[in-house]
């Protein structure tokens, strides 16, 4: 059987197409954004470097671009080679009994034209976080979104909440099931970076702050209570610029990495040192951060957009639930309960590393992701 994947170069498609490694599929990659090879397993056969210009750069184009983007779609065919003719090269040349695509706006949308021209060929879509909760109100996107949704054959999603939305703007095809989208973690060979909770002392803080993110909230909510966190340092992840320069300008005594500053084995590492670990958005599917927190047994205080964090946290049992990603003083108030109750923290880790075996385990879901392609021939 011939897989298509189509994606962006990501760490989690890496994962997921990682679990397949003993299989006998055949593994192709096509890279929708032309962004670069793909550090995956030597017998994925890559397509890149295939945008190409047709006619040399006009003026007014960049302005068209970003300020009128639907003219834009219009003409860009004209202008330089698209995904849509790239992967119909690739189509007909490899024969693909499934194309695999994960997100929406950027790597779906792109190829929809094409994969609409060959419907014998089954559509299987990833889901990602924000793919349809965030951009389902916008009317241009509402569209698009329907549209690829008509035309998949089977939906992947990380939470419950992402097929609800996806059936009730019009998919009909099959839901595989609900698997985290990096599909798990080698819990056993982690155990050894765990602390227990009584040896942790480290504040754990997603610092995304963009139209999404709201790790400046987090950062405030710390500063309000800093007499309350004498004994704990603060490490802050993954901060934009401005999180960085706040922390800079008040001169907190942060710890701060920004979005290149940690690997993925170092910051599953921190937090297996961290007691509490803080991430907050307007917007998400079910984090990936989150779930690490809850393997590696730091107490999750985490926002709940669309519903989804409560789909695995227990608000006040094994983590708190951030209602108002808003409002710094929630925040500050979640931070000091969790402190005060060593008890609560332990029987979180507690529960959490239940959900961890029951939920997350890469073995368990690599089984189910290699199982889930026979189900499509």
């Amino acid at each position: 059987m011939k897989i298509l994947f189509v994606s962006m170069p990501s760490v989690h498609v890496i994962r997921w197409i990682e679990n397949l490694k003993d299989t006998s599929y055949e593994l192709y990659w096509f890279d929708v954004l032309g962004r670069g090879r793909l550090e995956t397993l030597d017998s994925v056969h890559q397509f890149t470097d295939w945008k190409r210009r047709k006619i040399a750069i006009i003026k007014g184009e960049y302005f068209l671009r970003k300020k009128v983007p639907f003219i834009y779609e219009k003409i860009i065919s004209f202008l330089e080679v698209t995904a849509n003719e790239a992967l119909e090269k690739i189509i007909l040349e490899i024969q693909p009994d499934i194309i695999h695509s994960f997100e929406m706006q950027g790597c779906s949308y792109p190829v929809l034209k094409t994969i609409n021209r060959y419907p014998a060929i089954k559509w299987l879509y990833s889901c990602w976080g924000n793919d349809i909760f965030y951009y389902q109100p916008f009317p241009e996107h509402s569209k698009k979104i329907r549209q690829v949704l008509q035309r998949v054959n089977y939906l992947h999603t990380d939470c419950q909440r992402d097929y609800i939305l996806a059936q009730q703007l019009g998919f009909a095809g099959k839901h595989i099931g609900v698997i985290p989208g990096g599909t798990g973690y080698q819990l056993q060979e982690l155990e050894s970076y765990k602390l227990p909770i009584t040896e942790r002392k480290i504040i754990l803080v997603k610092g995304y702050e963009h139209h999404l993110g709201r790790g400046l909230n987090i950062v405030k909510a710390l500063q309000a209570i800093q007499n309350e966190i004498d004994d704990y340092e603060v490490v802050v992840f993954g901060a934009h610029p401005k999180v960085i320069d706040y922390i800079e300008s008040n001169q907190l005594d942060f710890t701060v990495y920004d979005r290149h500053g940690l690997s993925h084995q170092e910051l599953m590492e921190v937090m297996g040192k961290s007691l509490l670990y803080i991430g907050n958005s307007i917007s998400d599917g079910m984090p990936n951060t989150l779930l690490e927190a809850i393997v590696m047994g730091a107490f999750p205080i985490q926002s709940n957009p669309g519903r989804v964090t409560e789909e695995i946290i227990k608000d006040g049992e094994n983590g708190f639930l951030i209602n108002n990603p808003e409002s710094i003083f929630e925040i500050q108030w979640h931070i000091v309960e969790a402190l005060k109750d060593t008890a609560r923290l332990i029987n979180a880790q507690n529960i959490n590393a239940a959900i961890a075996r029951r939920q997350l385990d890469y073995y368990s879901n690599q089984n189910k992701v290699v199982k889930l392609y026979e189900r499509l021939r």
